[in-house]
This record gives C-alpha cells, structure tokens and sequence, in this order.
C-alpha cells in the first residue's frame, strides 16, 4: 500500500503599514496558520514574514522576497506556498511563476479544512457553497492551483472539470446550493418553533477555534463527540439535552469554532448553522484561559456574536483549562466563570450561571386551582419547582416558583402566601 505522502509547505505573510490590523501577517498569526496547515495533513518546513509600506501589486510580497522564498522551497523540498493573507488571482499566478510552486492563501487553506470536515449534508452543502463563492472570482485562470491532479490540500471540494466550465454553470450551482439552504434554514425553524412550544430554553457553546467546547459538551452531556486538540473540529452543529438542575432541562448546542481572518464567505454561507445563535437564550462563549493570546481571540468572538446573534442574549464567559493556569490570571466577574471541561472543576458554578440566566423572571407564588384544573398539577411538576402541594376543600393549594408563561396562565388563582 502506497505511503500517503505529507505536503511541505513554505509559510509566508506581510505585514504592511496600510493594512488594518485584523489583515496583517504576525509571528502569532503564522503560528495558528501553521496549526492550520497541519490540520489539512501538512507540514511547515519554513516561515518568511515580510515587512512593506505597501504589497506590490504584482507579486504581492516583491519580486527579491518571493525569489528568497523560491530558494527556501527548493531548500526544504516544499512544493507548496501558503500566504497569511488573502491574495488575488493575478498575484497568486504571479507568485506560482517566480516561486515555481502551488501558491495558496489563507481562505483557501481553512476552506480546505472544512472540506475535510464536514460530515452532515448540511455542513458538506454549506462547505460548496462556500467554496464556489471564493472561487467564482478566481475563475480566470488559478495558474497550478487549478491543474494540480490526484488531490492534495487546496483541491478537495468540487471538481477541477467542474471549475473549468464557465461562470454562468457556477452561478447556477451556487443558486441551487442557496435554495438548499434555504430549505434547511426552514426546516431548522420548524424545529425551533417546536422547541419554544415545549418551552425548552436553548443554550449554545461559542468561542475561538479549539478552546474545548466539544469536549465541554462531552463532559456536560456525554455525547461523545469526537474532541480533538486540532483547529476546526467540529463544523457540524450538534444539539443535545442536558439537565441543569432538577427544574431546567436545555438543548445544549455545540458551534463551529470562530477564527481571525475568517472568510466572509464562510460567515455567510455558515449561516443557516450560526444562525442558532440568533435564537439562543443563552451564549457561552469558551475561552482558553492558557491562550498567550486570549484577549485578541475573545475580541474575535465578540465580534462575530455582534453581528450574528440577538444583542438582548445574555453572555457567560466560561474560561475553559483553569487547571493549567494560577487561580489570579483568572477573571471574576458576575458573568464569568472558570471550569475544566477536562477534570470537571467548576462546573457546578457554570450550572448555577446557567440557571440564573434563564430562570430570570421567575417568581414564586401560591395557587388555588379547582379540582377540575387538576391537570394542572403534574404540569407544574415538569415544568416549575413546587415546593407543596396541599388538597383542600376550597380546591388544590400548589406553592411553587414559575416562569412568566406559567404565571400568565395561572395568575388569577394566586393567593397571598401564608
């Protein structure tokens, strides 16, 4: 059996004076674009990190520059170059004919990854869509990225024959993948809708890519998914129930991890999946709380749940691997709170943030319903916290806390409490 063969890569960035700061190449962010590369089943043999005033326009990094990282392929038998930044297509065939190697830029790269990843129907249909949009632009002439044959990271997802037809055929395609969508997002909303009928309040883990949710959603639920220390682990949103006390149950959703520079096609074509956000009660967003770089990564987050989620949803700051870091670099806060999804500490303290959140309005009170309201009765056993029940010839005495819902329907029987 043939050995499957790992593709060496040369990385390389700019960090340019008239970039904003979320487009500039860093140190930091090779790092993670290493970490990428190596969740795609690569390997990084060399980084080049190039400072301008400007890219040139033509070969992006400058002519000496992408010689130097010619040599440097050569050097560590790379095959590949993997830019930090987002590239255009004449840049990209310019770089291919100086660095003769397969040029590719981020968004391609996490792309890829997401090709690789996901699972469902929903999440491969998202993923296609996602890819055609990013392609639609380059179709005129992607130089070696568009000839490579028999596979590699950067070609998984449609088919070179399928992007060699013209752009009338791809724009169709990406029509037909939206209806899709479209479709799921209806479907999900009947869910939804179902969801809110049985009054089951929705809780979803958010957060930067590999901060531990899936591993979190494992401890809290045992649902067994599969947790890895990679980047993009999970693309496929998974829902599970989880009993928070003996009084609240939620459906705990699982999110695809946020990620600097995430490609805006991923944003949208995403969207039918993160749009659980948006009908959240409650976010979590998880936070490694060793990241050397966590306050960047959560000001990432906190921008993505700006623009997907309902403002009026609270936000727990859970910081996930307190284990692995002294108790004072630990923020403390009404809001926050620090576990180990790994070793389980804190997470009785997240349960009581959680149940907080959603049982806010909640109130206690005494009814005297009429026996033939009995019905009523194991109702509020499910769905409230009944602290007594005393049958009394005047009708069915219940003492019990309730939620607005609840309290609406049965509020003209309350009693003054004794």
């Amino acid at each position: 059996m043939e050995e499957h063969k790992i593709e060496r890569a040369v990385l390389a960035g700019l960090n340019a004076d008239c970039f904003k700061k979320e487009e500039q190449a860093t140190e930091q962010s090779l790092d993670e674009l290493e970490a990428l590369l190596e969740t795609a089943g690569g390997k990084c043999v060399a980084k080049v990190l190039q400072n301008r005033h400007a890219p040139d326009p033509h070969s992006f990094v400058g002519e000496g520059k992408a010689a130097e990282i010619r040599e440097l392929a050569k050097l560590h038998e790379a095959d590949m170059v993997i830019f930090d930044n987002d590239l255009s297509p004449s840049q990209i065939r310019a770089l291919e004919e100086i660095t003769e190697a397969t040029v590719l830029d981020r968004s391609a790269l996490i792309l890829d990854i997401f090709a690789q990843r996901a699972r469902t129907a929903e999440g491969r249909l998202q993923v296609e869509l996602a890819q055609y949009k990013y392609l639609l632009p380059k179709l005129s002439g992607m130089g070696k990225s568009m000839s490579r044959l028999g596979g590699g990271i950067g070609t998984r997802g449609p088919g070179e024959t399928k992007l060699e037809t013209d752009r009338r055929h791809i724009r169709a395609r990406i029509d037909r993948l939206e209806e899709e969508l479209e479709q799921v997002r209806k479907l999900r909303a009947v869910e939804r809708r179902r969801r809110q009928k049985n009054e089951v309040p929705v809780a979803a883990l958010v957060g930067y890519t590999n901060t531990g949710k899936s591993t979190l959603l494992n401890r809290l639920t045992g649902a067994d998914i599969p947790a890895n220390d990679r980047l993009f682990d999970t693309l496929d949103t998974t829902t599970r129930q989880l009993q928070v006390s003996d009084k609240l149950t939620v459906l705990l959703s699982d999110t695809v991890g946020f990620i600097a520079k995430l490609p805006h096609h991923l944003v949208d074509a995403f969207r039918a999946t993160l749009e659980e956000l948006s009908y959240a009660d409650l976010l979590i967003h998880v936070i490694d709380a060793a990241d050397p770089e966590r306050e960047e990564h959560i000001q990432v987050v906190d921008r993505l749940i700006g623009q997907l989620a309902d403002p009026e949803t609270p936000v727990l700051r859970c910081y996930n691997k307190a284990d692995l870091v002294e108790p004072e670099a630990l923020p403390v806060g009404q809001n926050n709170v620090s576990i180990s999804a790994k070793t389980g500490q804190g997470i009785d303290a997240l349960f009581a943030l959680m149940e907080r959140e959603l049982c806010k309005g909640h109130r206690r009170a005494v009814f005297r319903l009429p026996y033939s309201m009995g019905g009523q009765v194991e109702t509020l056993h499910d769905k409230a916290r009944v602290f007594r029940v005393d049958y009394t010839a005047e009708g069915i005495e219940i003492e019990a806390e309730v939620d607005q819902t609840i309290y609406g329907r049965l509020a003209q029987y309350e009693i003054p409490r004794s």
